[in-house]
């Protein structure tokens, strides 16, 4: 059994409250360990010793940040193996994928930030003989990143990197789910030589531990990934408070495929974008929108290509697909795909929970679900599922799509096929979503802005404008 501690002050320790939550495997269904229970009083502690650790954190030279973040860069990455193997077994994601993407790009954050706040600039502007102005960026001071569990050391380490590199002080809350990767980097923030205080980690639930961060009067700025109900109160709390927020929520994303695509690519990489990670990331094209000239053969060869990718036990090397990550989250896409047949849809392959043999008959496994019929307006197209379901739907004209693309509350991301160059930047254009990849899904920059349109967020992460956000902005006007 697993007991995992929280981070503070430099010091592995049990929470104040001395009781444990329990961490269940998703692929068996298994408690296998235990993490703290922590609340308000734990948070204190760690502001406390973020407070002490700021002022020597903050004047310390930038490259000696740098140098310390790269070597934690270079620990995690000696250690991939066991960091993919535990990720997969918190998480319920092969672990072919936690070795290939999860931790390769935690490992790419830090080293980004590392080099990255190296080469901040900031802009002068002359009066003529008059005055001169420049801007500092200086660090805000304490600051709170809470990440979720979907990718969870990926995303937790593209929060507290920028920030750390920006000689903030921080306190970081992993998800309750899947903490154990969380807690695997502490460990190795002690061996990196991180000085006390700087990074603290703390353990818990969201109602306790990430209230107490947000309402903490100490901590100037919250970064927050999760759903949008949740990021609905955090800003209510934050927002009087003037707290800067980075609220990346949820999406519910369109991918539109024209008659004129590379069709081979279009499936091949539609398959890829829907049913990635168990359809567990925000970034998943959900609405599948076809032009009606290729829709039935489009149909025809997604489906026999989902009905390829194998669900079951995370070790396996053949399977594509692994367990969702709790009980409850598969019961909540389970009822998602009945209430679709209930609005009409049509299940073409899925829908089903299925328990593999051995270890894994307990799992939370998931059958890949394609479902076609459903009107534009129903819930199952509104709604975000957050799991291997996708709906089908054609389209006849560019205008129509367009629409039924910026139908939702969300805004996060699309996807389009096309090979008419001036169709694509049209297209890409009109369409209300944070990022819009043409031909392609999910090829990243680390230098560009991520984040989303209307309920999908606030703020944008990534490149640059991360280490803006765990900056204050300052002006000094010198006169001549």
């Amino acid at each position: 059994m697993q007991t995992l501690l929280n981070y503070i002050n430099g010091n592995l320790t049990e929470p104040a409250s001395g009781t444990y939550i329990d961490n269940v495997e998703p692929a068996t269904g298994q408690v296998y360990g235990r993490i703290p229970d922590s609340d308000a009083s734990d948070v204190e502690r760690a502001v406390e010793a973020a407070r002490n650790a700021f002022p020597t954190w903050s004047a310390m030279r930038t490259e000696d940040r740098s140098e310390l973040m790269m070597k934690l860069s270079t620990l995690i990455e000696q250690r991939m193996e066991p960091f993919a193997q535990a990720e997969s077994r918190d998480n319920g994601k092969p672990v072919w994928l936690a070795r290939t993407v999860d931790i390769p790009r935690a490992v790419s954050n830090f080293r980004f930030y590392a080099t990255a706040a190296l080469h901040q600039s900031t802009a002068a502007h002359s009066m003529g003989s008059t005055a001169i102005n420049y801007t500092l960026r200086q660090p805000i001071g304490i600051v709170g990143c809470i990440s979720p569990w979907n990718l969870p050391l990926y995303l937790f380490s593209w929060k507290i990197a920028p920030a750390l590199a920006s000689g903030n002080c921080v306190i970081a809350k992993p998800s309750e789910i899947t903490p154990a990767t969380a807690f695997m980097l502490s460990e190795l923030a002690i061996e990196a030589g991180f000085p006390p205080g700087v990074l603290n980690i703390i353990h818990g639930y969201g109602h306790k531990v990430g209230k107490a961060i947000v309402e903490h009067p100490e901590i100037k700025a919250v970064s927050f990934t999760g759903g949008t109900r949740t990021g609905e109160e955090i800003a209510r709390t934050a927002a009087p408070m003037f707290k800067k927020l980075s609220l990346e929520l949820g999406g519910k994303n369109p991918n539109i495929i024209f008659a004129d695509c590379d069709f081979e690519k279009a499936v091949k990489t539609s398959v890829l974008s829907s049913f990635s990670n168990q359809g567990e990331i925000c970034l998943c094209g959900s609405r599948m929108f076809i032009e009606r000239p290729i829709y039935e053969r489009f149909k025809e060869a997604f489906v026999e290509e989902v009905r390829k990718l194998k669900t079951g036990d995370p070790n396996e090397e053949h399977n594509r697909m692994g367990a969702l990550v709790s009980e409850t989250h598969m019961e909540k896409v389970l009822s998602y795909i009945e209430l679709a047949k209930t609005e009409g849809g049509t299940v073409l392959c899925g829908g089903e929970r299925i328990r593999p043999e051995g270890r894994c008959k307990d799992g939370f496994f998931v059958t890949p679900t394609v479902i076609e019929g459903l009107g534009q307006d129903c819930r199952t197209n509104q709604e975000e599922i957050f799991g291997p379901v996708v709906t089908l739907q054609p389209f006849d004209n560019e205008e129509e799509v367009v629409a039924y693309a910026n139908s939702t509350r969300y805004g996060l991301a699309a996807t389009v096929w096309t090979q008419h160059l001036t169709r694509a930047h049209r297209v890409a254009a009109a369409l209300h979503s944070g990022i819009v990849w043409v031909n392609c899904w999910l090829l990243r920059d680390l230098r560009t802005p991520f984040g989303g349109m209307k309920d999908s967020g606030v703020g944008r992460e990534g490149g640059f404008e991360a280490l803006e956000f765990f900056t204050e902005e300052k002006n000094v006007c010198i006169k001549l």
